[in-house]
């Protein structure tokens, strides 16, 4: 038995770092569970070393291949990996996870309302390995869709990971945003790329603005046509078939409004309930999802329980996820905010 010790990274967020251990060990079990590691770590506990919390965990006498550590390298809170040896001494376990350009891509922006970045990757991590797709986390080609993607911090961390990335965002401020950012990052960065805005029309009448970018992280690549492609359409998400077409999706990943300081735009204007967002946008978002796709949801439960939100899903055709890790996410955001997270994949 090969005996572990995970060091979970600082978080900027006191309220998220408090929680960070107990979700780290949720997330190891999705990917104990996933079926992407040949040695899978067990008995996986919160553990105090030295006075420094650690995610302690055990395998098998062969210990974690090459592969299983890629994988586990890219465990949202991972800063530092361990080998225990004996009851004093920590022998390090070099970690390389996904990182295909700088980390400031998902750092630089500073906005309100931007979702955690350790969240984000976590968020991801689990949707991913619940599709079909989960075999191809770290080589792709997977395409990742956020239909609710404000200034895409999910984008951006697909784009980190390699995967291609389609934002929905119905405020053409984000949208705008997030554009500028993304050209004035590239070209600071000196990185071969094109970038575009168009309209996208159907019928002769305009159902959205597309923003378009195609990047690879040097020349090399770039030549070779190993590029990557991100695309935000401005537009409202229930209108998004009209703009892209079925089944485009390996993985739909989403933070939704959580009806405090942002509320959820609908046909009939602000509402305070996301319930109602997902209701009308669920079913639409479901016709984008590949054959084996994952949705992978987050949201306030203080404004919309989690049965609730599982009926949504549910009654999309959609199969939600339970078993280790899926059911231990609930987290304190902030005193009007109990964030936790559903996934569900399409027959």
């Amino acid at each position: 038995m090969i005996r572990y010790a995970l060091l979970l990274a600082p978080s900027a967020n006191r309220v998220y770092a408090d929680a960070a251990a107990r979700l780290a060990r949720a997330e190891l079990a999705v990917f104990a569970g996933s079926g992407v590691l040949d040695v899978v770590p067990a008995g996986a506990e919160v553990t105090g070393i030295g006075g420094v919390e650690y995610l302690t965990f055990t395998t098998a006498e062969a210990g974690l291949g090459e592969r299983d550590l890629a994988h586990l390298a890219n465990l949202s809170a991972a800063y530092a990996l361990f080998e225990r040896v004996g009851d004093d001494l920590l022998r390090p376990v070099p970690l390389r996870p996904l990182a295909r350009y700088d980390s400031d891509l998902i750092t630089i922006p500073k906005y309100a309302g931007k979702t955690n970045e350790q969240f984000t990757r976590l968020l991801l991590n689990v949707t991913v390995l619940a599709s079909a797709a989960a075999p191809r986390m770290l080589d792709g080609p997977v395409v990742v869709l956020d239909p609710l993607c404000g200034r895409g911090t999910t984008l951006n961390q697909a784009l980190m990971y390699g995967y291609d990335g389609i934002g929905i965002e119905r405020d053409s401020k984000d949208v705008d945003a997030y554009a500028a950012f993304l050209r004035t990052w590239l070209r600071r960065k000196r990185l071969k790329h094109t970038t575009d805005s168009t309209s996208v029309r159907r019928d002769r009448k305009l159902v959205a603005r597309r923003f378009e970018a195609v990047l690879a992280p040097s020349r090399d690549e770039h030549r070779a046509g190993a590029t990557q492609r991100v695309t935000v359409l401005n537009t409202d998400t229930t209108r998004a078939r009209e703009a892209l077409r079925p089944r485009c999706a390996d993985v739909i990943v989403t933070d939704a409004p959580y009806g405090v300081a942002h509320g959820s735009r609908t046909d009939q204007g602000l509402s305070r309930s996301p319930l109602e967002l997902l209701t009308a946008a669920v079913p639409v978002w479901r016709e984008l999802l590949r054959p084996g796709g994952a949705l992978g949801l987050s949201w306030n439960t203080h404004v919309a329980p989690r049965a609730q939100a599982e009926a949504v899903l549910a009654d999309a055709g959609l199969r939600v996820l339970g078993g280790p890790g899926f059911g231990d996410f609930a987290h304190r955001v902030d005193q009007a905010i109990e964030r936790d997270v559903l996934v569900a994949v399409a027959p």
